[in-house]
């Protein structure tokens, strides 16, 4: 069962991970947070042993990181919209181009 919890802690601290350096880090916080209790169930079991100590504190360390990085994009980033007016133009030239086209084709 320890090696289970600390497996699936590597895992999900792995995801979280990769998934805060991304633009999807919102979403980076739902594996942190199993990442934690994975590591808290795994040092919970292994009270008695010491051996996976190192494995638990990187566990730990990795999941820290991805909810550092995850908490700073978060709060530093701000989302711009473009210029829409030149989006707009274009659409309204396709539209009057597609329509163009219709108008030439006969259907019988």
């Amino acid at each position: 069962m320890k090696k289970l919890f600390l497996v699936l802690g590597f895992l999900t601290s792995i995801l979280a991970l990769i998934l805060a350096v991304t633009p999807l880090s919102k979403i980076a916080y739902i594996p942190s947070i199993a990442a934690l209790l994975f590591g808290v169930l795994t040092l919970v079991t292994s009270r008695e042993n010491t051996q996976y100590k190192r494995s638990i504190q990187l566990v730990f360390l990795m999941t820290i990181c991805a909810l550092t990085l995850t908490t700073y994009k978060v709060i530093f980033n701000e989302v711009e919209v473009g210029n829409t007016e030149q989006l707009e133009q274009k659409m309204e030239a396709s539209e009057e181009e597609s329509l163009q086209e219709l108008e030439g084709i006969d259907i019988e």
